[in-house]
């Protein structure tokens, strides 16, 4: 009987046909009061000059984990270093890719505001787009639409039942800056106390005993704790 030393030894992958596999990323910012999403602009063919999510192929020999390359990817595309990045969904067809049968696994990431700089070369551009004009941008690469469609989904639903915004903000933030945040994202206001109470459940904040002048009064300045993991309540924000 043959062992799986040997099977393997003589195992042959190219037998089977393989699809094209890569990893792509919506990142999330706020900029001038709108929930924005990163978009770069392809220099090469296929949908050359579309634009679509930083992302591309799984490289076997830098890349350990398909979170690697998804991190990889948007550093060389876009030159930012988002703080926080979740695993979507899976992505998969005949007719997503002009190239043949594909699948792409999408990851969605929150980041401060920051100006973007590709590193690469298969980059013409890198812009920070308002969630409300990606539907009229008529060159957009791929399935592209629908992964943001699905990562704005995401991204409100868990807006509901945790702290995750504040990945959105510097380091450093009033509670009303974290309030407009969110309500940008849920694109309606949310009571201040309900926020407050969420805000102190979490347990992942702490004061930096810093001030900011809102007009006559001086908020105080936060920032969320480093090696403490964001809390998923059982209720959403405002039940």
């Amino acid at each position: 009987m043959q062992s799986e030393q040997e099977f393997l030894r003589h195992y042959d992958s190219s037998q089977f046909p393989s699809p094209i596999v890569t990893v792509d990323s919506v990142l999330f910012t706020l900029k001038d009061g709108a929930l924005c999403v990163l978009l770069v602009k392809r220099a090469n063919h296929p949908q050359q000059g579309y634009w679509g999510l930083p992302g591309g192929f799984i490289d076997m020999l830098r890349d350990d984990t398909i979170y690697q390359t998804a991190m990889r990817k948007i550093v060389e595309k876009t030159g930012v270093t988002p703080a926080y990045l979740e695993q979507l969904e899976t992505f998969s067809g005949t007719e997503r890719d002009p190239r043949g049968w594909s699948l792409t696994t999408a990851y969605f990431a929150l980041i401060a505001y920051q100006n973007c700089q590709t590193q690469i070369d298969d980059v013409l551009d890198a812009k920070w787009w308002s969630v409300k004009q990606i539907p009229s941008i008529k060159e957009i690469a791929f399935d592209h639409q629908h992964i943001i469609e699905k990562a704005i989904h995401r991204l409100e639903q868990k807006t509901l039942y945790s702290m995750l915004p504040v990945y959105c903000l510097p380091d450093e933030f009033t509670l009303s800056e974290l309030q407009t945040v969110i309500e940008t994202i849920l694109d309606k206001p949310i009571q201040r106390k309900s926020l407050v109470r969420r805000f102190d459940a979490s347990g992942i904040f702490e004061e930096t005993g810093k001030f900011a002048a809102t007009g006559s009064r001086q908020a105080k300045i936060y920032r969320k704790m480093d090696n403490v993991d964001i809390q998923n309540f059982s209720r959403n924000l405002g039940e």
